[in-house]
């Protein structure tokens, strides 16, 4: 069994939509976001998967969320044909922290490989989590998104060493950071030059929920990824849609 987050009561967040972010930003897609996280990022714009009642972590929103209208429960096979219904070649599993669910993804996609042929999957995740050894063959792209200090989570849950040199050594991951203030950027090039990642493998993409936050936010991060040598992340999707589930 898989266990998803919802776009309403029951219904399990699995749509086509143009990927919002990161290296692959513009390409049509089908996602399937995941429920429960080991992370809470206080600015997080996905708590539905994990902000639940009687869960206190921090978030600035301050909302709680019932646990039996934003989680859904399916076997791996529905999950698989529900995401082959949509026709599309790229699949994005998205969450949530997907890793912690490897060995029931791993099953969901090994099903979704019998019905759609050449299928490329993204996997996106903080970083904190190793592949499963059945999921980690069957993944094209590995989206990693280490939580910063502004994040809110102790450096000692986000920053896992041992995790972050493993994804330095695999050409497959990509490093996407959230960036709030331009301080931030000084934590990321620290770990850049610590894990011996190339700028071009990093990726910043401004905090924001909404369109006018992230063009402000936008042109000053745009400077700073021309100096370093970095890529710059817009979050297309809420242009396109604002800040919704399923989009």
């Amino acid at each position: 069994m898989l266990t998803l987050a919802t776009v309403a009561p029951g219904e399990p967040e699995i749509f086509a939509a143009l990927q919002g972010e990161g290296v692959s930003a513009g390409l049509p897609c089908a996602f399937v976001r995941l429920s429960r996280c080991n992370l809470a990022c206080a600015w997080c714009d996905t708590a539905y998967t994990w902000r639940f009642e009687g869960d206190n972590r921090p978030h600035r929103d301050g909302l709680a969320f019932a646990r039996g209208e934003n989680q859904v429960s399916l076997e791996e096979a529905e999950v698989a044909a529900r995401i082959a219904a949509l026709g599309q070649s790229r699949l994005v599993v998205t969450g949530g922290e997907p890793l912690l669910q490897g060995a029931a993804l791993a099953r969901m996609l090994a099903a979704l490989q019998r019905l759609v042929r050449g299928l490329v999957v993204e996997v996106e995740t903080n970083g904190t989590v190793a592949p499963h050894p059945a999921l980690d063959p069957l993944i094209d792209q590995f989206n990693v998104s280490p939580k910063l200090a502004h994040s809110g989570n102790p450096a000692s849950l986000a920053l896992v060493p041992e995790r972050l040199a493993e994804w330095a050594a695999d050409a497959r991951a990509w490093f996407k950071f959230v960036i709030g203030a331009a301080g931030d950027v000084d934590e990321v090039r620290a770990l850049a030059a610590d894990y011996g990642i190339a700028p071009g493998r990093v990726i910043l993409m401004p905090e924001g929920r909404d369109s006018a936050t992230l063009r402000e936010r936008a042109r000053w991060l745009g400077e700073l990824c021309l100096m370093d040598g970095y890529r710059l992340s817009d979050r297309l999707h809420i242009h396109l849609s604002g800040d919704t589930r399923g989009t």
